[in-house]
């Protein structure tokens, strides 16, 4: 993905985890007991399009976060 895309991906992510009631520590957590090895520092990165998502985050943030993939990825 390019840099524009990355933070624009990040946005929603954050947007989302907001939209849901949920702390980077909360989501992250979540993300940990479902078999993702990924820290609050590491979805702070996310967020703002530092860090590339991995399909299988992707695929556990869709239901964590309860959401589709277009709004993920939109």
């Amino acid at each position: 993905m390019n840099a524009a895309v990355e933070k624009r991906v990040g946005e929603n992510i954050k947007r989302l985890r907001i939209k849901a009631g949920m702390t980077q520590d909360i989501l992250a957590a979540k993300l940990q007991l479902m078999g993702c090895d990924i820290t609050r520092s590491a979805m702070a990165k996310i967020e703002v399009g530092q860090r590339h998502l991995y399909p299988d985050e992707i695929m556990l943030l869709k239901d964590i976060l309860k959401t589709s993939y277009d709004e993920i990825l939109k």
